[in-house]
C-alpha cells in the first residue's frame, strides 16, 4: 500500500511488489487502488491550501514552475481540450508520470472541477490498476 501512495510508483509497483510478496492477489487490488484513490484528495488539499505558502521559497517555487510548464506542454493541450474524458485516459495509461500525482495536478492546473475530476482519475486510477494487476498475474504464472 506505501508504494501506491508514493510518487515515485503509485499502484504501478504497489501491485505487482505486494503479488510477488504472495499476499492475496485480490487484497492486493484493493488496497493498492484504495491507497492510489486517497491520493487525489490529499493533493487537492495541498495544492489548495498548502501549495501558495510553499511558493515562497525560490527553490520551491522554480520547481513547481517546472512541473507547471512539464504537464501544460505534455498532455495539458488534450486534457484542456478533452476535459473528463482526457483526464480519465493520462491517467489511466499505466506509463511513469501518468497516474493520479499528475492527474490531480492537471485538475489544479486547468480547474477542472473537482468531482469530475476525481471521478475521471478514480475510474482511470482502476483501469491503470487492473492493467497492472492481470499483467502482472499472467507475467507470474509464466503466460506473456
Amino acid at each position: 500500500m506505501l508504494w501506491s501512495v508514493s510518487p515515485l510508483g503509485e499502484a504501478k509497483v504497489g501491485i505487482p511488489y505486494g503479488m510477488m510478496q504472495g499476499a492475496n492477489i485480490y487484497l492486493v487490488f484493493f488496497a493498492c487502488f484504495m491507497a492510489n484513490l486517497l491520493v487525489f484528495p490529499i493533493m487537492m488539499i495541498f495544492l489548495d491550501n498548502i501549495n501558495h505558502y510553499f511558493l515562497r521559497w525560490t527553490w520551491y517555487k522554480k520547481s513547481a514552475i517546472w512541473v507547471a510548464r512539464r504537464a501544460k506542454n505534455g498532455s495539458g493541450n488534450k486534457i484542456r481540450k478533452y476535459g473528463f474524458w482526457g483526464l480519465l485516459f493520462f491517467v489511466m495509461i499505466p506509463l511513469p508520470g501518468t497516474g493520479v500525482y499528475a492527474g490531480s495536478i492537471a485538475t489544479y492546473l486547468f480547474g477542472i472541477e473537482k468531482k469530475k475530476a476525481f471521478t475521471a482519475n478514480a475510474i482511470g486510477i482502476f483501469f491503470s490498476s487492473a492493467i497492472i494487476w492481470g499483467t502482472t498475474a499472467l507475467t507470474m504464472n509464466g503466460i506473456g
